[in-house]
C-alpha cells in the first residue's frame, strides 16, 4: 500500500502571486443586462452635459473645442473597449487598479489606483460648484453659489450611497431620467433660436498661429481644450468595472459601452450646438450655468458671482458687504484717466435690462427707487 504525496512535484510550476491576488478577489458574477449598464454608463457623465465643457470656448473657442471634443471622444471610446475587454477576463474588484496590478506589480497598481481616487475626489466638487451656479440662477431664497450649497450636496451625495447600493441606483437612474428629458426639451428651445453666426463670435487673437473666426486662439487653442472636451464623456469608463456584476460580461459590455456611447455622443452634440447657436460662444465662455446662460435674450445676464454687484440683496446680506461691493462696482463704471466721461458708457446704458439695480437713485416724481424693482438708476 502506497501513501501518495500532496505535496507539489519540483517539476510543477509555483502558483503566480499575482493570479493568487486576483483570485482572492473575485466576485460572482451578477445579473446586470445591457440596458442597466448603458443607463449606468449614461448616469456617470450626463452631469458633464450642464457644465464645465464650455470653459473650453474661453480656450480654443467654438472649432477648438469642437476638434478637442471629437479627439477625446476617440480617445474615451478606445479606452473604455479596451477595458472591456480586460473586465471580461479579468472581472475582479478594482478595475483600472486591479489591471495595472497584473501587468505593472504593486507599485503600478498603487499609482493607478491614486489617480483613479482623485478623479473620483475631485469629480463631486467640480459638480457641486455647478450645481451651486444652477441653484443662484434660479433665485430661491436668496441661496448663492457658495459653501452652504456646497456642503448640502455632499451630505446628499454621502447619504444616498450609505443609504444602500440597489437604493442609490435607483435613485440614480431617476435622476438620470430627469436630465437627459431637460437636456431634450432645452435643445429644442434653443434650436429655436439657432444662429449659425453666433458659433464663431468669439474675437479673434490676431497674433496667435493659425488664428481665425474658428480658431480664435490658433492652432494650439485645441491643445487647451483638451481638458474641457473630455466633460462630455467623464466617468464613462467606470461602465466596464461592473463586469463582475453582469451576466455574460463578453457579451453584454461591448453592447452597453457602444450604446452608452451613442447616447453621449448624441447628446454632446445637441448640448454644445444648441447652446452655442442660440446664445453665442462668447456669451457662454466663463458661465457656470451654460443651459441657463443660452435661453437668454440677446444681453441679458443670469451670472451667478459675476452679477452679484448689481442684483438686489438678500434680506439676509450684511449692509456693510452691500455698501463695500457698491463702491467697488463704482469704481469700476469710473471713467480711466484721460478720457472723458462723455466717451465713457454710462452706468444706465452699461447695466444689461434683466438686472435688478440696488442703488438709492430717484423716480421721475421725486420719490426713492426701492431696491429690487428692476428699473434702471
Amino acid at each position: 500500500m502506497t501513501v501518495e504525496s500532496s505535496s507539489p512535484s519540483p517539476a510543477e510550476p509555483a502558483d503566480d502571486p499575482a493570479d493568487d491576488y486576483l483570485e482572492r478577489r473575485t466576485l460572482r458574477r451578477g445579473s446586470a443586462g445591457w440596458l442597466l449598464l448603458t443607463g449606468l454608463g449614461v448616469a456617470y457623465v450626463v452631469s458633464g452635459d450642464y457644465s464645465g465643457w464650455n470653459f473650453g470656448l474661453a480656450e480654443g473657442g467654438f472649432g477648438g473645442l469642437a476638434i478637442a471634443m471629437v479627439l477625446m471622444g476617440v480617445m474615451y471610446a478606445c479606452m473604455v473597449f479596451s477595458l472591456a475587454e480586460l473586465s471580461s477576463v479579468l472581472p475582479t474588484a478594482g478595475g483600472g487598479y486591479g489591471f495595472a496590478r497584473r501587468a505593472l506589480g504593486p507599485w503600478g497598481g498603487f499609482l493607478t489606483g491614486t489617480a483613479i481616487l482623485i478623479e473620483y475626489v475631485l469629480a463631486p466638487a467640480a459638480i457641486s460648484i455647478f450645481i451651486g451656479d444652477y441653484v443662484e440662477s434660479l433665485g430661491l431664497f436668496g441661496l448663492t453659489s457658495g459653501w452652504p450649497v456646497y456642503l448640502a450636496c455632499f451630505v446628499l451625495f454621502i447619504g444616498i450611497h450609505l443609504w444602500g447600493v440597489g437604493e442609490a441606483l435607483r435613485f440614480s437612474f431617476v435622476v438620470t431620467g430627469i436630465a437627459v428629458a431637460a437636456l431634450l426639451v432645452f435643445a429644442v428651445g434653443a434650436f429655436l433660436e439657432f444662429d449659425a453666426s453666433k458659433l464663431n463670435d468669439i474675437p479673434v487673437e490676431a497674433d496667435a498661429f493659425g488664428a481665425n473666426s474658428w480658431l480664435p486662439m490658433g492652432l494650439l487653442g485645441i491643445w487647451a481644450a483638451f481638458p474641457f472636451g473630455m466633460w462630455f464623456f467623464l466617468g464613462v469608463e467606470g461602465v466596464p468595472l461592473a463586469a463582475e456584476e453582469t451576466k455574460d460580461p463578453a457579451r453584454t459590455l461591448p453592447r452597453a459601452i457602444r450604446w452608452s456611447m451613442a447616447i453621449l455622443v448624441v447628446l454632446a452634440l445637441l448640448t454644445f450646438f444648441a447652446s452655442a447657436g442660440a446664445r453665442g460662444a462668447n456669451a457662454l465662455q466663463e458661465a457656470g450655468n451654460p443651459l441657463v446662460e443660452a435661453l437668454q435674450p440677446d444681453g441679458e445676464r443670469r451670472r451667478s458671482a459675476a452679477s452679484s454687484t448689481t442684483r438686489g440683496w438678500p434680506a439676509w446680506w450684511p449692509p456693510s458687504s452691500r455698501s463695500s461691493t457698491r463702491a467697488r462696482a463704482s469704481s469700476s463704471r469710473s471713467p480711466a484717466p484721460g478720457t472723458s466721461p462723455a466717451s465713457s458708457p454710462s452706468p444706465a446704458a452699461a447695466r444689461p435690462p434683466n438686472l435688478v439695480c440696488s442703488c438709492p437713485a430717484r423716480s421721475a416724481s421725486g420719490s426713492p427707487r426701492r431696491p429690487g424693482t428692476g428699473r434702471a438708476c
